[in-house]
């Protein structure tokens, strides 16, 4: 059976292809560590599993939850906005609860693209970005993010004449995979540069609670209009599992991803949802685990330094965008750190960029999420200061 022309003209998903190669390795009878898909292995917070398994029963006849989400978790996430980032949110216009933010990364832009616009996309980025646009039949254009224009997209170099047909730009802030956070300014003038072209400005903000240094500001508190920022409780709680996140902003945006929403899923379940709730009432395990992913990110940082590689230490999220050493490409650096005294699966920057120029030797990474135990963690460590490049 041939599947959809749409389905055809994707490759295969980046981070599938890489939990086979750890499968792979497995069947040799090694015991590879993971660093590939950014899924935490830190257990959710024991009151969160708590309220989640009381709602079930609480929630017991409860049937279909509402399209944008209960009253209840719409008012937690304005709370937990108004306390973090000081940003009033009206939970009834400005807020849509969402299936994790994949699901409305990937849907948003059904709402707002027609066939042939286009949607400017940060490369590397979340894959989502680019494939929703495909799948709405729009066209992407990759803004590359390089270490020349410290990890933000480039702005001044968009074509006129592809500004004039785009419709959506997104921003990753922090940044996945490089771990960038955007200053205020920068965020400030890519919103001004969106509204003069009358571009929607999408915030990801899916890292925003996991930092090493001051916290990040959110787009929000540089105007609301023609403005959305799409969250999640996957990194922030643990709770990659559970599949709850949120799009707020623009109300005039809202309304239209809600009706998206209306056709092709049928809301976040209440009980998840009320696990939400009691994910955004504590800042304690979130702060907890913010120091294990620090710990984690300097023992790894030091042994690549340690190794003879470039120091790259990530202001945000649970990644190490790690430069690979001079002359090797990203996926010849990855097959050195499989070193059977390494043994660590990572993602190679080319499997993750969907531009089709030849991979630059000054933008050859690997990416490592940082979801290993400890333990793991530490032997790779070791193995990387006392192997690689030797």
């Amino acid at each position: 059976m041939r599947g959809s022309t749409r389905l055809q003209q994707l490759s295969a998903y980046a981070f599938a292809a890489i939990q086979e190669k750890v499968a792979a390795l497995r069947e040799q009878g090694l015991k590879p560590v993971d660093f590939g898909v950014g899924d935490p292995t830190l257990p959710t917070p024991e009151r969160i599993r708590r309220a989640c398994a009381e709602a079930i029963e609480a929630r017991a006849a409860s049937g279909y939850p509402p399209y944008r989400g209960c009253t209840e978790f719409r008012e937690a996430v304005a709370r937990w906005t108004r306390g973090r980032f000081g940003v009033d949110l009206d939970p009834e216009t400005e807020i849509c609860s969402s299936i994790g933010s994949k699901e409305a990364i990937f849907h948003f832009p059904e709402a707002i693209l027609d066939p042939g616009d286009i949607a400017l996309v940060p490369d590397p980025g979340y894959p989502p970005y680019a494939r929703g646009t495909l799948f709405a039949e729009g066209r992407v254009h990759p803004m590359p993010i390089l270490a020349a224009h410290d990890f933000l997209p480039d702005l001044d170099a968009i074509p006129d004449e592809v500004a004039e047909r785009a419709r959506i730009c997104w921003l990753t802030h922090p940044n996945s995979p490089t771990g960038k956070v955007a200053p205020p300014a920068y965020i400030e003038r890519w919103i001004s540069w969106c509204r003069e072209r009358d571009i929607i400005a999408a915030s990801d903000e899916a890292y925003s609670e996991i930092y090493f240094g001051d916290p990040p500001r959110t787009a929000l508190e540089f105007g609301r209009e023609g403005v959305v920022v799409f969250q999640s409780l996957s990194k922030r709680s643990a709770m990659t599992g559970y599949r709850i996140g949120w799009v707020a902003g623009d109300p005039a945006v809202i309304s239209q991803f809600q009706k998206v929403k209306t056709n092709v899923d049928s809301g976040t379940p209440y009980f998840i949802q009320d696990a939400g709730v009691a994910a955004l009432s504590d800042e304690t395990h979130v702060a907890e685990f913010r120091e294990h992913y620090r710990r984690l990110r300097d023992r790894l940082v030091n042994a690549f330094e340690a190794a003879g590689c470039p120091r790259c230490e990530p202001e945000a999220t649970l990644y190490i965008w790690q430069k690979a050493p001079e002359g090797m490409s990203s996926v010849e650096f990855a097959e050195a750190l499989l070193h059977p005294e390494i043994l660590a699966v990572t993602t190679p920057s080319s499997i993750l960029r969907s531009d089709p120029e030849p991979e630059r030797p000054e933008d050859a990474y690997v990416r490592l999420s940082l979801v290993p135990s400890i333990e793991d963690c530490e032997r790779v460590a070791a193995g990387i200061e006392a192997h690689l490049g030797r």
